[in-house]
C-alpha cells in the first residue's frame, strides 16, 4: 500500500484524524474497500518516503506483534509504533463497531460448540447461483468448471460435500481481535466466568455423567462419512468436504418466450433433452420418457439435501390429527425435565425515600430562571465542532434570555394579532441535528416557558428514511402542525423543485419556524413567562419505536419531569457547578434526562460530544473529560470500545477526575465485557473501578435503576453467571454444567429513590414472579411517563398495570408502569437485566434474546464475511410459531464459499449454544440495511423488507426442516379391503345418494319432414361423417361451412360443402395412387391450423385410411419440437405423411437432419397442387365400430397417449354437441383453438360437417401479431357462440386488459356473445375466467357468458356448457379436507377455502359416477373420488402396437366393485365430486353439478396427504409481485418449487423465504428446493397446461440455467 513508507507518528494531527475516520467508515461499511484505498492514498501522497520492497502478504488472522497486544513495554521505535497502529487498524477494519457484543468467554464457548462438529461431516448443499448474479464475488474465489478427469469413486467422494472445515485450535490462527481478548482476560468478567468454565481440554465424557437431553436438529448433517481413514490428515478429510464444482451444462434449446409460446407444438417443450433420454413404450401405447441420469449436478445436491434431512427432527412427533378437529398444529409436548421456578413469590422492592431539599425549585423552568438571573456567566453547555474542538459555550444567562425570546415569539408573533397560531398545551416538533445542541436547548426551554409541549424528533433526510412514515404517525397522533428548526437545518431539508420543503411520507402538513436569534423578537419589559408549579399536565413528549416499528409518543408530565430530575440528583449525588461530558443523543432518553434537564436543575456544565465527532475521533470524549476535569461522563458501550481502540494515540490522558461513568446501555447483558475491557485499558490512566455505573432505563418508566458510585476500595458487586438454557425457560439457574451456554451479567444497581418495583410475568395477566424467575420489571414512581399521547387504548395496558398474586388477586391499588425490561432481583436487592421485551424471540415456547443471538453469530470466527455492527435478529410468525431470522451485511470481498461456510457455522453455533433452530439466515450487500439516525440497524424496517420481499439478499440459507417442529405427523393410509360391509362402513352412509349424474337422453329424429325443414341429415340413414359431407354437398352445395381468418381479420380461405367434398376427393385419390396404401393403415396429417387440414382429414376417410393428426414442428425450434413429431409417426406406424410444400421442405432440411434421421420418413405427399381426380369409389366402413381416427396428445405428466376414436363415437359426440349447443345451418360459431387433439380437433374439423353451422376459424398463433383479432371477430360477425383455450384467454387478459377503452373506440362490442366456452382437460381456472369477464364487461360481455368444458383421454367431451340449462355454479370447499380426499363445503371467505366452478353441463348421452379409486366402489354425494364416465362417444381404447389389452381394459371397460356390476365405465383419471344443487334443469329436475378437482396422475402424495399442484402454485404466485408463473413437482419426497421471475435478478433471492413461508402457512408443507428461473422457462402445452414432468426432467438434467437454486435445510 502507498503508506508503507510513512511514519504515522510524524503525520499532522488532522491527517491522523482523517485516517481514523476513514478506518471507521470502512469498518462500518460506509465506504467500499476500493474507495477506502483511493482516499487513503490521496491523503498520504504528500508524506510518502520511497517504499521498500513489498513484504509477503500477511494472513489476516495472524496475531499482532507482542508489543501491540501486551500493552506494557513502550514501543522501541517509530516502526514498531507503526506496526502497532497497523495491527490496531486491522482490528478496526474488522468492523468492530459492535464489539459491545464481544466476550472472550463467549467466543471460546462458540469455538468449543463448533469443535463438537469437527469430526462430523456437514454435507449441506450449496445454493446454485447464476454467475451473472448482481453481487459478483472476486474472480479468484470462483470455482473453475471441473476439468479434471477424476474417476467415478473420487467424484462421489468429492460430492459428499461437507462445507464446514472444523474450527482450528491453532493458537497462531487467532482473530485480529485477539489483543482485546488478551487484555480482557484479566478482567473481572473473564476471571469470574473462567472459573466456571474450562477451555481447551477435551476430556472424554465420564460414564456416569448425565448426557444432555437435547439432540442437535441437523438431522444427518453431521453424519460421519461411512469410510474415512482413521489416520487421515486434515487435508484428506477436507477432500471429502468439497462441493462438486459446477459442471458446465449445455445451453437449453432456444425456446421462445412465454408470450410466443401460446400455441406452439406440444413437442415444443415436450421432449426437452430427448436426445439424451431413451423413449420407453408402455403396453398401452403411452410413451414414458425415461428419466434423467441421476448423476447430474442437481440430483447430487438433492441427494446431499436428503442426507441432511434423514435424522428425525428434535421433538418426537405425536399421532396425526384428524381433520374434523379444528387443530392443525402439533400441540407442544411439555418436557418433564424443563426447569421450573421454585422460589417464593417476589416481594416488591422499595427504593430509598426521595429526600426533600429546601432549595429545590417548584418547576424546572424556575431553576433555569434562577440560574439565568444569579449565575448568568456560569457555562451551561459547550458544543464541539467536527474536529472535536469547542465551537461555542452557552452560558446560563444566554440560555435564559434566548429561551424567553423564543417563548415570546411563539406565543405572540406567529399569525395575526387577533388569532395566534400557538396556544398553551399545543404540541410542537423540534427538528435539530445532533451537531447543534445549543439551538435544541433554547428551543426545548423556550417551549417549556411558552407552555407548549415539545416533541423532539430526528431530522428527516429523505422521503425514504427508515421509519419516516412512522414518525408521521407519531406527529399525527400528537396533533403536531408546527416544527421548530434552525436556519442551517432548514436549508438542508429535502425540497421540491419549487423550493418548498418536501411533504414526507405519512406526515401531516407542517409549518416550519426558524428559531435562530436574529429571527426572534425581544419581549417588552413588562412581559414575563408564566412559570406555574409543576402539575400533571404534559411537559414534553419523547418518541419511542416499538417492536413492530410503530413510533409512539410517551408523554412526561411536569411533575414527573421534576421528580425524575430530583431522583437522579439524589442517586448520582449531583452537585452545583460540576462538569458532565455527554456522548448520548440529547433529544431523548438518558442524554435528555441527565444532559439537558437534570444538568440545568443543578447548574451543571454539559460538554456535548456529537456522533459525527465520535466517528472522526473516537477518543474525543475521553480528551474532553481530561481537558475539563469532568466529574461525570454519560456514554454507551460503543463509546467505550471506540475509545479503547484509539487510546494509544494519547498517553497524557487522565481520568482521575471522573467520579461517575454512567453506562446508558449497561442493561445490555453484553455490556459487562465492554466495561471490563475499558477498565483494563484505562485503569493506568487513573480510572477507578468503582466509578463505572451501569443503569437500566426505558422511555415509559424512565430510569429504572442505576448503580450508585462506590466508595474507593470497596469490593465490586458480584456477577451472575447464568445458564442460557434456564433463561430460555424464564428461570434463573447458575450455570455449572454446560460451560458453553453461559451468560455473565452485571447488576444495574438499586431501584431509584422514591420508586417501588415488582417483577411480573411478561405475557398474560401481570402475575408476580417467583424469586428465581425472569419477568418484566414494572415500576411505580412519580417520576415516569404518564401515557402514550393520543393513544388511550394502548396506554392502559402499559401505564396502569396492577400486579396480581398466584391466585389472580390484585396485590393493591397502586398502578405500575411496564418498563419493557426483562430481569430479576439479585442478592442485596440489586437489579439484574437480561434483555428487553422488544428483543425477545418466543420460539417453541422458549425465550431467546436477540442480543444473545447476535453475540453468538459474531463469535463465529473469523468474521471476514460480515460487518460486526450490521446484524439484525428478529422473528417472523410462520405456521403458528415464531421463527428466528438473522440478516447481516456481507463484506464486498467475501467469496460465495466463505459466506456459505460462515452461515453454516452460525447455524451450528446457535443450535448448540441456544438450542434454537434458525429459520433463515440472509446476507445483504454492504450498506443496504435501513439505518436509524445514529447508525444502528432499523430492525422493524428490515423485518418489513424481509416480509415484503424487498431486502435483496446476495446470499440466503433457509432451514425450515430444522426449526419447524410443530407439523403434525404424516397420515398413515389405511389398507383398503372391499367386503360386503363396505357399503355401510366407509364408502356410503345410509340415506346418502350415490354420487352420479347424467346428461339428457340422446334421442333419434325419425320425422323426414322435420329433417328437411331443419336442413339436417337423417341420422338413421347415415352413421358416418363421410356420408354427411356427401349429403350436404348434394342438398346444399353452396352453403359456407368454414372461413379461415388471418391476423388482419381477413378471410384467406373458405370452404363450402361442395368445395370441401371435392378437395377431399382429390386427396383421397392421391392417397390411393401415390401412396399405394391399404385400407385401415394410418396416415399422419401434418398441417398448420387451416382448411387444408380439414380437407385432408375427409380425404383420408374417403380413401379408407385412418388419419393421425400431428402438430407440425416449429420452424424456429426444430431441435425441441421435431423429435415429438418423429415419435408419433414411429409409434403410430404411419404409412404416409400428408403435408404442405413448406413443411415437406422443413422435414427434409439439414436443420431437421440434426435432430432426427430424415432418411427414414415414410412417403410424404404434398397436397398443395394435386391434379383434379376422383377416387374410383368412396370407402364406407363395414361397421361403425371401426376406427375413424387416432387422437394423440402429450399429457401434462409427459405421457404420449394415442386413443382410438370409432365412427360411432364421432357421430354420437357430434350429435351430443349439436343438441347441447343448439347448432344448425344458420348458426355461426368462432373457434380460437388448436386443432390437433381432443375437443379442439372435434370442433375445428368435425362438428360443422355434422351440424351444418358455419365455423369461423382463428388460428391462435395469429393472436401474436394482432391481440384483438379474436374479440374483433366476435364483434364483427356478431358471433353468439365461441370456443377458446385458456392460453388464448390469458393472452387477451394480460395483453388487452389495459386497452378496453381503445377497443370500445374501435367499435368492438361483445354483447352478442351468448356463450364463450373454454375447452380444457383440467380444473376450471376460476380466477382467469373471472378476470376475463370483469375486464371485458365494459365491451358488453355478459358475466354469464364465460364457462368451461371438460374432457379427458377416454372421453373427449364429458361436460360442455350449452345454451339452455342453469348457469355454472361455484362452491367453496375446505382445502384441509380435500387433502384427505374428502369434500367439506364452507362459506365463501372461510380460512383455507378453495373456490371451485362447475365444469359445464354434462353432455346428452353421458353418465358420470364418482368412484373410490382404490376400492372401485361408488361414493356418496359430495365425496371426492375418481370421475368415471359411460357414454356412446367414449374412446375405444389406447392405440397399442402389440395389442396388449390389460391397461386398455382397465381404463376403458371397467366395472364397479359393487352396486351396479354390469355397466362398463371408462376411467377419466380425474378427481372430482357431484353435488346436487337447488337449480332446476330443462326437465324440471334438480340439477346435478360435476366439479373437477384435478388429475390423479398429477397429484402430489406428501406426508400421506394428497395435494394438487395448482393449489400450491396459486399460493406461490401470490407471494410476490415478481413471480410471473410457478410450477411444483416432487423428487424423492422433496417438494420442488420453480418460479419464473419477471422482475430484476436482484429480486431472485427475496422470493426464497416468501415462497417457503406461503407454502408452509397455507399447505403445511416444507419446500425442499426453490428454483428461480427466467420468464418462459416453465414448459406449457397448446392447451395452456404446465408440463411439470418435463420441467422436472430439465431441472434434474441441469438444463434450466436457473438464476438461483436454494436447497432448504
Amino acid at each position: 500500500m502507498a503508506d508503507r513508507g510513512v511514519d504515522s507518528s510524524a503525520l499532522p494531527k488532522e491527517v491522523r484524524d482523517q485516517l481514523a475516520e476513514l478506518d471507521l467508515e470502512l469498518s462500518e461499511g460506509d465506504i467500499t474497500q476500493k474507495g477506502y484505498e483511493k482516499k487513503r492514498t490521496k491523503l498520504l501522497a504528500p508524506y510518502i518516503i520511497h517504499p521498500p520492497a513489498e513484504p509477503p502478504p500477511r494472513n489476516d488472522a495472524q496475531p499482532p506483534a507482542p508489543s501491540s497486544s501486551s500493552g506494557r513495554g513502550p514501543p522501541s521505535s517509530s516502526s514498531s509504533r507503526y506496526r502497532e497502529r497497523r495491527s490496531r487498524r486491522t482490528h478496526r477494519n474488522g468492523g468492530t463497531r459492535d464489539d459491545r457484543y464481544r466476550s472472550d468467554v463467549h467466543s471460546e464457548a462458540v469455538q468449543a460448540a463448533l469443535a463438537k462438529h469437527k469430526e462430523e461431516k456437514m454435507a449441506l448443499p450449496m445454493p446454485t447461483k447464476r454467475r451473472s448474479a448482481y453481487v459478483p464475488s472476486p474472480m479468484e474465489t470462483r470455482t473453475p468448471p471441473d476439468s479434471s478427469s477424476a474417476s467415478e469413486e473420487e467424484m462421489s467422494v468429492r460430492r459428499q460435500s461437507a462445507v464446514f472445515p472444523a474450527p482450528s485450535h491453532n493458537p497462531s490462527l487467532q482473530s485480529p481481535d485477539c489483543w482485546i481478548n488478551r487484555t480482557t482476560r484479566g478482567s473481572s468478567t473473564s476471571s469470574s466466568a473462567s472459573s466456571t468454565m474450562s477451555h481447551g481440554e477435551a476430556k472424554p465424557p465420564s460414564q456416569n455423567q448425565p448426557q444432555p437431553q437435547y439432540k442437535p436438529p441437523y438431522p444427518a448433517l453431521y453424519k460421519p462419512h461411512p469410510q474415512p481413514d482413521p489416520h487421515a490428515t486434515t487435508s484428506d478429510l477436507m477432500a471429502y468436504s468439497r462441493i462438486a464444482p459446477q459442471e458446465t451444462s449445455a445451453p437449453p434449446p432456444d425456446a421462445p418466450a412465454r408470450g410466443r409460446r401460446v400455441d406452439l407444438p406440444c413437442g415444443n417443450n415436450t421432449v426437452r433433452g430427448m436426445s439424451g433420454s431413451s423413449v420407453m413404450e408402455t403396453a398401452d401405447g403411452r410413451m414414458n420418457l425415461q428419466r434423467v441420469p441421476v448423476s447430474s449436478r442437481v440430483s447430487t445436491k438433492i441427494q446431499q439435501l436428503l442426507n441432511t434431512l434423514k435424522r428425525p427432527k428434535r421433538p418426537p412427533l405425536s399421532d396425526f390429527f384428524t381433520d374434523d378437529s379444528e387443530e392443525i398444529v402439533e400441540a407442544p409436548q411439555l418436557d418433564p425435565n424443563t426447569p421450573k421456578p421454585e422460589g417464593r413469590q417476589i416481594i416488591p422492592v422499595k427504593g430509598e425515600p426521595l429526600g426533600v431539599v429546601s432549595n429545590w425549585p417548584p418547576a424546572l423552568q424556575a431553576a433555569l430562571a434562577r440560574w439565568g438571573a444569579t449565575q448568568g456567566k456560569s457555562p451551561a453547555l459547550t458544543a464541539l465542532d467536527i474536529t472535536g474542538k469547542a465551537m461555542y459555550t452557552l452560558t446560563y444567562g444566554k440560555l435564559w434570555s434566548r429561551s424567553v425570546k423564543l417563548a415570546y415569539t411563539l406565543l405572540n408573533k406567529l399569525g395575526t394579532k387577533n388569532e395566534q397560531i400557538l396556544k398553551a398545551g399545543d404540541r410542537v416538533a423540534l427538528v435539530y441535528p445532533n451537531s447543534d445542541p445549543g439551538m435544541f436547548w433554547v428551543a426545548f426551554y423556550g417551549c417549556l416557558l411558552a407552555e407548549v409541549i415539545p416533541v423532539p424528533i430526528e431530522v428527516p433526510l429523505s422521503r425514504k428514511d427508515a421509519g419516516i412514515s412512522q414518525v408521521g404517525f407519531l406527529l399525527g397522533s400528537c396533533g403536531v402542525g408546527l416544527a421548530l428548526t434552525s436556519e442551517i437545518c432548514l436549508k438542508g431539508l429535502p425540497k421540491t423543485p419549487t423550493g418548498e420543503i418536501m411533504q414526507f411520507k405519512g406526515w401531516p402538513r407542517m409549518k416550519w419556524v426558524i428559531t435562530d436569534s436574529k429571527y426572534l423578537t425581544k419581549p417588552s419589559k413588562d412581559w414575563q413567562p408564566h412559570i406555574p408549579t409543576a402539575n400533571t399536565d404534559p411537559a414534553y413528549i419523547e418518541y419511542k419505536a416499538n417492536k413492530e416499528g410503530t413510533v409512539v409518543g410517551v408523554a412526561v408530565s411536569k411533575v414527573a419531569m421534576l421528580t425524575h430530575c430530583q431522583a437522579l440528583t439524589q442517586a448520582c449525588s449531583y452537585c452545583e457547578g460540576e462538569t458532565l461530558v455527554n456522548v448520548l443523543d440529547f433529544k431523548k432518553d438518558m442524554g435528555l434526562w441527565h444532559g439537558v434537564l437534570t444538568a440545568v436543575m443543578n447548574r451543571i456544565h454539559t460538554v456535548s460530544v456529537p456522533y459525527a465527532v465520535m466517528k472522526a475521533c473516537p477518543l474525543s470524549w475521553v480528551q474532553r473529560v481530561h481537558v475539563h476535569k469532568a466529574r461525570l461522563a454519560l456514554v454507551k458501550c460503543r463509546d467505550l470500545h471506540w475509545a479503547m481502540m484509539a487510546h494509544r494515540e494519547q498517553r497524557d490522558i487522565s481520568l482521575v477526575s471522573l467520579r461517575m461513568l454512567i453506562v446508558a446501555d449497561g442493561a445490555n447483558p453484553w455490556s459487562v465485557s465492554s466495561c471490563d475491557a475499558f477498565l483494563n485499558v484505562f485503569q493506568s490512566h487513573g480510572l477507578k473501578p468503582e466509578v463505572i455505573c451501569p443503569c437500566a432505563t426505558s422511555p415509559e418508566a424512565m430510569t429504572v435503576a442505576i448503580r450508585r458510585p462506590g466508595l474507593p476500595g470497596a469490593p465490586l458487586p458480584a456477577r451472575a453467571v447464568l445458564s442460557l438454557g434456564g433463561l430460555s425457560h424464564g428461570v434463573i439457574r447458575v450455570n455449572t454444567e454446560d460451560k458453553n451456554s453461559a451468560l455473565t451479567v452485571q447488576d444495574v444497581g438499586h431501584v431509584m429513590p422514591g420508586a417501588l418495583m415488582c417483577i411480573v410475568k411478561p405475557d398474560g395477566p401481570p402475575q408476580l414472579c417467583k424469586t428465581d424467575e425472569i419477568g418484566e420489571i414494572i415500576i411505580n414512581s412519580r417520576a415516569g411517563g404518564t401515557m402514550y399521547y393520543g393513544l388511550p387504548g394502548v396506554t392502559k395496558n402499559t401505564f396502569e398495570v396492577i400486579p396480581v398474586n398466584a391466585n389472580g388477586v390484585p396485590i393493591g391499588e397502586i398502578p405500575f408502569v411496564r418498563s419493557g425490561l426483562l430481569g430479576f432481583v439479585g442478592p442485596g436487592s440489586l437489579i439484574f437485566v437480561v434483555g428487553k421485551i422488544e428483543g425477545l424471540l418466543q420460539v417453541s415456547g422458549r425465550r431467546h434474546n436477540a442480543d444473545d443471538l447476535v453475540a453468538t453469530a459474531l463469535a463465529v470466527e473469523p468474521v471476514k464475511t460480515v460487518y460486526r455492527g450490521r446484524i439484525a435478529v428478529f422473528s417472523v410468525t410462520v405456521f403458528y410459531d415464531e421463527r428466528v431470522v438473522i440478516v447481516a451485511e456481507q463484506r464486498p470481498d467475501a467469496s460465495e464459499e466463505d459466506s456459505f461456510q460462515w452461515m453454516s457455522r452460525v447455524l451450528q453455533a446457535i443450535d448448540s449454544i441456544h438450542q434454537a433452530g434458525l429459520y433463515c439466515l440472509a446476507l445483504v450487500p454492504a450498506n443496504t440495511l435501513p439505518k436509524t439516525p445514529l447508525g444502528g440497524i432499523h430492525i422493524s424496517d428490515t423485518k418489513q423488507f424481509f416480509l415484503e420481499g424487498s431486502l435483496h439478499p446476495c446470499n440466503i440459507l433457509m432451514c425450515p426442516h430444522t426449526c419447524v417442529t410443530n407439523l403434525p405427523k404424516p397420515r398413515q393410509k389405511q389398507p383398503v379391503g372391499v367386503g360386503p360391509a363396505s357399503v355401510m362402513v366407509g364408502n356410503l352412509v345410509a340415506g346418502k345418494r350415490i354420487a352420479q349424474a347424467a346428461g339428457r337422453e340422446l334421442g333419434v329424429i325419425e320425422d323426414q319432414d322435420l329433417v328437411r325443414k331443419l336442413c339436417m341429415w337423417p341420422t338413421v340413414m347415415h352413421q358416418y361423417l363421410t356420408e354427411a359431407l356427401q349429403w350436404r354437398a348434394q342438398t346444399d352445395p353452396d352453403h359456407l361451412l368454414f372461413v379461415l381468418l388471418n391476423a388482419k381479420g381477413v378471410a384467406v380461405s373458405t370452404a363450402t360443402c361442395v368445395q370441401l367434398h371435392k378437395r377431399a376427393e382429390k386427396i383421397g385419390a392421391a392417397l390411393m395412387e401415390k401412396g399405394s396404401i391399404n385400407t385401415g393403415e394410418n396416415v399422419v396429417l401434418l398441417y398448420p391450423p387451416g382448411i387444408d387440414l380439414i380437407a385432408s382429414f375427409y380425404g383420408c376417410l374417403y380413401a379408407g385410411v385412418v388419419p393421425v393428426n400431428v402438430r407440425p414442428p416449429h420452424p424456429q425450434n426444430l431441435a425441441a419440437t421435431l423429435p415429438t413429431v418423429r415419435m408419433i409417426i414411429d409409434v403410430s406406424k404411419a404409412a404416409c405423411i400428408l403435408t404442405t410444400q413448406n413443411l415437406m421442405r422443413i422435414l427434409r432440411s439439414k436443420e431437421a437432419a440434426a435432430s432426427v434421421n430424415i432418411k427414414t420418413w415414410p412417403t410424404i405427399i404434398d397436397t398443395d397442387d394435386l391434379p383434379r381426380r376422383r377416387p374410383p369409389q368412396i370407402y364406407k366402413p363395414p361397421t361403425a365400430e371401426m376406427i375413424a381416427y387416432l387422437d394423440f396428445s402429450v399429457s401434462t405428466t409427459g405421457m404420449l397417449t394415442g386413443v382410438k376414436i370409432s365412427h360411432a363415437a364421432v357421430s354420437a359426440l357430434c350429435r351430443s354437441i349439436k343438441l347441447q349447443c343448439e347448432l344448425y345451418s344458420s348458426r355461426q360459431i368462432a373457434i380460437c383453438l388448436d386443432p390437433y387433439c381432443g375437443l379442439g380437433f372435434v370442433l375445428w374439423c368435425l362438428a360443422s360437417v355434422y351440424s351444418g353451422h358455419q365455423s369461423i376459424l382463428i388460428p391462435p398463433f395469429e393472436l401474436e401479431s394482432c391481440l384483438s383479432l379474436w374479440l374483433s371477430t366476435l364483434s364483427q360477425y356478431r358471433v353468439r357462440d365461441t370456443f377458446c383455450s385458456y392460453s388464448v384467454m390469458e393472452f387477451c387478459t394480460k395483453g388487452l386488459g389495459m386497452q378496453t377503452e381503445l377497443l370500445k373506440a374501435r367499435g368492438v362490442n361483445l354483447s352478442c356473445v351468448r356463450s364463450c366456452v373454454v375447452i380444457a382437460e383440467e380444473r376450471p381456472r376460476l380466477s382467469l375466467t373471472h378476470s376475463f369477464s370483469k375486464l371485458f364487461k365494459d365491451l358488453g360481455l355478459s358475466t354469464r357468458a364465460v364457462s368451461t368444458a371438460f374432457g379427458s383421454r377416454v372421453n373427449l367431451a364429458v361436460c360442455l356448457q350449452g345454451t339452455t340449462g342453469p348457469d355454472p355454479c361455484t362452491v367453496y370447499v375446505d382445502m384441509k379436507s380435500l387433502r384427505h380426499d374428502r369434500v367439506r363445503l364452507v362459506e365463501r371467505g372461510a380460512p383455507q377455502s378453495l373456490p371451485l366452478m362447475e365444469s359445464g353441463k354434462i353432455l346428452p348421452g353421458v353418465r358420470v359416477i364418482i368412484v373410490n379409486p382404490e376400492t372401485r366402489g361408488p361414493l356418496g354425494d359430495s365425496h371426492l373420488g375418481e370421475i368415471w364416465v359411460n357414454s356412446p362417444h367414449n374412446a375405444s381404447g389406447y392405440y397399442t402396437i402389440y395389442g396388449e389389452e390389460g391397461l386398455q381394459a382397465d381404463h376403458f371397460n371397467t366395472k364397479l366393485s359393487f352396486g351396479d356390476p354390469h355397466t362398463l365405465w371408462a376411467r377419466t383419471g380425474y378427481l372430482g365430486f357431484v353435488k346436487r344443487t337447488e337449480l332446476l334443469d330443462a326437465s324440471g329436475d334438480r340439477h346435478d353439478a360435476l366439479f373437477v378437482v384435478g388429475s390423479l396422475d398429477e397429484t402430489l402424495e406428501l406426508r400421506g396427504l394428497r395435494y394438487h399442484p395448482t393449489d400450491i402454485e396459486t399460493s406461490v404466485s401470490r407471494a410476490h409481485r415478481s413471480i410471473a408463473e410457478s410450477a411444483v413437482f416432487t423428487w424423492t419426497n422433496l417438494l420442488v418449487v420453480v418460479s419464473e421471475l419477471c422482475g430484476s435478478e436482484q429480486d431472485a433471492l427475496d422470493l426464497v423465504p416468501l415462497i417457503t413461508n406461503v407454502v408452509l402457512e397455507e399447505h403445511h408443507l416444507i419446500v425442499g428446493v426453490v428454483v428461480i428461473v427466467d420468464p418462459g422457462v416453465i414448459p406449457i402445452n397448446s392447451r395452456g397446461e404446465k408440463q411439470r414432468m418435463h420441467l422436472r426432467d430439465s431441472f434434474l438434467a441441469d438444463q434450466l440455467d436457473p438464476i438461483y437454486v436454494a436447497y432448504n435445510m
